[in-house]
């Protein structure tokens, strides 16, 4: 790992500039992290894409993205001038070799000028079908420089099913070494994600209950208001499998369920992520039946305002078979879990906007209050919300205030909204840094990304083959479908939710 990045000089080249991801979050990011003094002293961002605009309207484009999406808000005028004197633009045809030669000449260019070799890294901001091509042409114009000084990274979704996941691996590892290669996840950057490890591995009273012995069941949610947008066209192709379990959520539960690591070395935490992925109970027709449940979006309404089913939105099949809801029991067949439900479950068009893991805790073994002062009882859970609001909560049961025994529910709450918490940056902030420090620890490794696939293709395989006769099944705007409520309750759990704000 570089463990100081200041005196190094490093290389941006940034494909797919004129997109959105480009705008709303990696630029954005990049300025922020300038502003806190983060990036080092000499760099240089590229951008390249296939609109032939000159050097100006790119950073006036930019700029416009980051004033729209910068955690610190608009840029002021200075500061933008000394960090927009480092951002060029150059057109480059992702599917013809020779369109890359002018970036070779560039990098060589700042090398010499530098005199030092630059730390490059290639940003595929690309459409996945990209991928392999860019990285070819990249090798072919002898931009892969040597291991330790280029890296390149590529968004997700990685592959579309495990044969084609494991095509892309064949091709980016032909040209690059795996600790070259960056598979980002934009949800492992979230501060509150991160500190499932902290909250886990550097608190002696949590490890020893964090078991079968103690916990009933985990739930895992990332729920959306929003439908899919403009994003029809793609969302055809992808569904809520795809789209979010397949990483997103699949990510979540192996921060929660993973062993203890010997260190925080990337391959190490790695190999323990790895490790739950497989000790997971695969999938057999009849527990696709009872253990997973599909759901797309019906007309409804949203905060007072009609909205559109799935079907009716721009680019979507008008008897399209794709699910905008997926919700799923896992079971991790390992010491430590054996037995405990995960419960998975993620939509559009939902009730609410919210990420959050559940830990819910055995109850207590015996009663020893009078009934009387149980009727607010509750078990014990811990609740890991990383969107809309940031906290980590406790819940525990104590004595309501008076002369009676009465219990109540309470909550023990770190908020990052508390005005001691340090800001907090955005994940892509956290991802870009890592990056640059050659640190591999939230980022997917390609095995990682096999059995993620392999554990899912058969529900996926399921679905595509058999249509859902009832699609919409759940409206805009509620809970989802009832089989998904069904999936818990038969269990006698239900799923989580955040309490109203008032």
């Amino acid at each position: 790992m570089i463990k100081n990045i200041k005196d190094q000089p490093y290389l941006f080249l940034l494909y797919g500039a004129t997109g959105d991801l480009t705008a709303r979050k990696i630029i954005p990011a990049l300025y922020n992290l300038f502003l806190d003094n983060w990036l080092p002293d000499e760099f240089i961002i590229i951008g390249c894409s296939y609109s032939k605009i000159e050097n100006e309207e790119f950073r006036k484009n930019v700029l416009e993205g980051v004033n729209k999406n910068s955690r610190k808000g608009k840029a002021e005028a200075k500061q933008w001038k000394e960090f927009s004197a480092r951002i060029f633009y150059q057109h480059v045809d992702f599917n013809t070799i020779s369109s890359f030669k002018p970036l070779k000449i560039i990098v060589d260019k700042y090398q010499e000028d530098w005199k030092k070799e630059a730390q490059i890294i290639h940003y595929l901001a690309v459409a996945p079908k990209f991928f392999g091509i860019i990285a070819y042409n990249i090798s072919k114009n002898n931009l892969t420089g040597n291991c330790e000084n280029t890296r390149i990274v590529v968004e997700k979704p990685f592959g579309h099913d495990l044969e084609s996941a494991k095509e892309l691996n064949k091709k980016l590892c032909s040209i690059f070494d795996e600790k070259q290669i960056y598979r980002i996840d934009h949800y492992l950057g979230k501060e509150t994600v991160q500190n499932i490890m902290a909250f886990r591995f550097a608190n002696s009273i949590l490890e020893p209950i964090w078991s079968r012995n103690y916990i009933d069941h985990v739930q895992i949610s990332v729920l959306e208001q929003l439908g899919v947008e403009k994003r029809g066209g793609y969302y055809e192709g992808a569904g809520a499998m795809r789209d979010m379990i397949q990483n997103h959520l699949l990510q979540l539960l192996c921060l929660t369920a993973m062993e203890t690591p010997i260190n925080f070395n990337a391959d190490e935490v790695r190999n323990r992520k790895v490790d739950v992925l497989r000790a997971m109970r695969r999938f057999s027709s009849e527990s696709i039946r009872t253990h997973s449940v599909r759901g797309q979006y019906g007309s409804g309404w949203m905060e007072g305002t009609e909205v559109s089913g799935y079907r009716q939105e721009p680019e979507v099949n008008a008897d399209s078979n794709t699910e905008t809801f997926a919700a799923i029991k896992f079971f991790v067949d390992n010491w430590r879990w054996e037995g405990v439900p995960f419960y998975m479950r993620t939509g559009k068009r939902m009730h609410e906007a919210s990420s959050t893991i559940s830990i819910q805790f055995r109850d207590v073994p015996h009663y020893v209050f009078p009934s009387e002062a149980t009727n607010n009882w509750q078990q014990n859970r811990l609740i890991i919300s990383i969107q809309p609001e940031m906290s980590i909560t406790l819940q525990l049961q104590t004595k309501r205030p008076g002369l009676d025994m009465v219990l109540n529910t309470v909550d023990m709450v770190f908020n990052y909204k508390d005005p001691t918490v340090t800001e907090t940056p955005e994940a892509y902030e956290t991802l870009l840094l890592d990056i640059m420090q050659s640190d591999q620890t939230l980022f997917m490794r390609a095995d990682q990304v096999e059995e993620a696939w392999e554990l899912l293709m058969p529900i996926l395989d399921s679905w595509q083959t058999k249509e859902s006769v009832n699609f919409p099944n759940y409206a805009a705007g509620s809970n989802g479908p009832e089989t998904a409520e069904a999936l818990i309750a038969r269990d006698g759990f239900h799923w989580f939710s955040l309490p109203l704000k008032q």
